[in-house]
């Protein structure tokens, strides 16, 4: 393997672990913000609030890290699929704005009910739009030599609103066992009672988009369900389905902590299966990680300023996951 072959692969981890670390991070906010209509308003919506006000806007730094890593380090591939997905991408961004702005507002206004509205339905669009995305880019671009030859509404099919779908339920189960983690008394009830139904959707949409992927391209079919693609991909359904289980069982017992880890598990075996999927393509059988890489000197001088922030991103990130640990009432931190 060159040098830039392996560069490139270290990058593609970077990207992939920057990609997983907003999904989990950022997820269960945006998760929050879907929930809020079956929120009892008062206290427990303010509690909710309370349980993310002081991560959620550090936790979409990771966002800024895939983005970023991606035009810098596979700008070929960023200049392709950036036009096949500018519509959900503004609509993504647009609902970032509407619930930042709504958290902030809720805070310092009379008319509550317009910002719960604004912040419920800006989390609920984000989360759709980059469901929207990955659906977009897993059905597959057109590609005309190396620039982007589809049209404006390529990115719109059942796949990619299913996949959007998708990700509103499960973003919405790792808000529900995030409240579970965070409350008690009958917010911490209610949260029992979402993730019950949150876990069938979510588990539901992962059947779903697992069973519709392998029949957008025989190169998907091959990895899922012919020799030896089948040897890999294979464990990953069986881990889904034991982890479920898990799910279940944790959630009859009432714990507090498991739910919410095995919710996260249930996202890394899908992103292992979306890898499964996609590897080593950016730009399914189009463009490659390979043919998409920038210049070797310019990777590895971006891999230096990647080594020294990387490690400061997530020591800050866990020291204030750390102090604003424990149990949250609707007043604050206990």
């Amino acid at each position: 393997m060159a040098p830039n072959d392996t560069l490139s692969l270290v990058w593609a981890a970077i990207i992939a672990l920057a990609v997983f670390g907003y999904v989990v991070m950022d997820g269960f906010d945006l998760g929050i913000g879907i929930l809020f209509p079956w929120l009892n308003k008062g206290d427990d919506r303010n509690t909710a609030m309370n349980t993310i006000a002081p991560v959620w806007d550090g936790n979409e730094t990771w966002l800024v890290l895939g983005g970023g890593g991606l035009f810098a380090a596979f700008p070929l591939a960023y200049a392709v699929v950036m036009p096949a997905v500018y519509a959900p991408i503004i609509a993504m961004l647009l609902g970032l704005v509407f619930r930042g702005v709504a958290f902030e507002y809720r805070a310092r206004t009379t008319r509550l009910w317009l910002w719960d509205a604004a912040f419920a339905f800006g989390s609920t669009m984000a989360a759709f739009s980059q469901g929207v995305i990955l659906g977009a880019i897993l059905q597959g671009v057109r590609v005309t030599g190396r620039s982007y030859s589809g049209g404006w509404w390529d990115w719109l099919s059942y796949f990619s609103i299913l996949t959007g779908l998708s990700m509103v339920a499960g973003y919405a189960l790792l808000g529900s066992c995030w409240l579970i983690y965070r409350t008690e008394h009958s917010l911490q009830d209610r949260a029992f009672a979402l993730a019950r139904a949150t876990g069938m959707a979510t588990l539901a949409a992962i059947g779903g988009v697992s069973l519709a992927t392998p029949f957008l391209n025989h190169d998907y079919f091959s990895r899922w369900f012919e020799v030896p693609g089948i040897y890999l991909s294979a464990p990953v359904p069986i881990l889904v389905g034991i982890t479920a289980i898990a799910f279940v069982r944790a959630l009859r017992r009432r714990a507090e902590v498991q739910p919410f880890l095995l919710a996260l598990l249930l996202f890394l075996l899908s992103f292992i299966g979306l890898g499964v999927s996609m590897f080593p393509w950016l730009v399914p059988g189009k463009i490659s990680i390979y043919a998409a890489a920038t210049a070797e000197n310019s990777q590895i001088f971006m891999l230096i300023g990647v080594a020294i922030m990387l490690p400061i991103i997530i020591g800050y990130t866990a020291y204030s996951y750390w102090v604003f640990r424990g149990k949250v009432g609707h007043d604050g931190y206990h």
